[in-house]
């Protein structure tokens, strides 16, 4: 409950944090809301977040999202964490709770929601491209959400079979590995592909072989131009998710976690995209 004499904080650390949209997403959904709360954005190194945990807590924050690096390092500093963030290995949002800080993964529940707008995944076989934590959240909550199938390519070989073999742990989807080719061949029995893979940096995300209009194709790149993956697909008919919709998804999660309400992911589609082109 907002406090009548003091405003409840939520903080968006990064690391860095600079070009960051949860701010301005979270001031619109506070104002939306009626809600007398104030929303600050923070750089933080990795090596303090140790310490960067113990002041949200010392000063009675809310909560806090975290970007970038923060987000593995976050894990062991917190007092719990859901088990979407143990499977993960990371933290993307950090709640106050009578019992100390939790540490939330919402990831995968943003990708599952934003695919149940255009599919449903109980019966699915799934494709993930990718196995970092953002990945790992998605094939953990895909799993959960029914699943036929999971299949993971990642770069290294051995953290796509780490990732199979936690997910054999659950008892629920099968789960397999594909390798990392020049052109990543999408199976005939896949109807749902997700790429998890960074949108930048010196590794460039590598083509798909396969792409059909029968596809639906998720793609968790937060990019103001439609990333090669989204082209791609696009330009074969595919149905596209790209990873505005996502974020938007997760976005909408992460707030209700820290206010109890819902939001309008259509309010957020609009602000992201105003975000983008200023």
């Amino acid at each position: 409950m907002t406090s009548p004499a003091l405003q409840e904080v939520v903080a968006l650390l990064g690391c860095p944090a600079a070009g960051n949209p949860a701010q301005y997403l979270f001031e619109r959904m506070i104002a939306a809301a009626g809600l007398d709360w104030k929303f600050v954005t923070l750089d933080v190194q990795s090596e303090r977040i140790a310490e960067a945990i113990q002041g949200v807590a010392a000063m009675g924050f809310r909560g806090c999202l975290l970007a970038g690096s923060l987000r593995a390092a976050a894990l062991p500093n917190v007092a719990s964490a859901s088990p979407a963030a143990t499977f993960a290995g990371a933290v993307g949002l950090v709640e106050r709770q009578p019992t100390g800080i939790t540490g939330h993964m919402t990831d995968g529940r943003g990708v599952v929601e934003a695919l149940r707008s255009h599919i449903d995944p109980v019966g699915a076989h799934v494709l993930i491209i990718g196995a970092g934590a953002a990945a790992r959240a998605t094939a953990l909550e895909l799993s959960l959400a029914g699943a036929a199938e999971i299949i993971i390519c990642d770069r290294t070989p051995e953290r796509a079979a780490s990732l199979v073999d936690a997910l054999a742990t659950l008892a629920a989807a099968p789960a397999s590995a594909i390798p990392w080719e020049a052109a990543i061949a999408i199976p005939e029995r896949v109807g749902i592909v997700v790429t998890a893979v960074p949108a930048g940096g010196p590794k460039p995300t590598v083509p798909l072989a396969g792409l059909r209009p029968d596809l639906v194709v998720a793609d968790l790149a937060l990019v103001s131009q439609p990333a090669p993956v989204v082209t791609a697909a696009r330009n074969a008919g595919a149905c596209v998710i790209d990873g505005l919709e996502i974020h938007c998804e997760r976005t909408a999660i992460d707030f209700q976690t820290l206010t109890g309400l819902e939001t309008d992911t259509e309010m957020l589609r609009d602000a992201l995209d105003e975000f983008f082109s200023a």
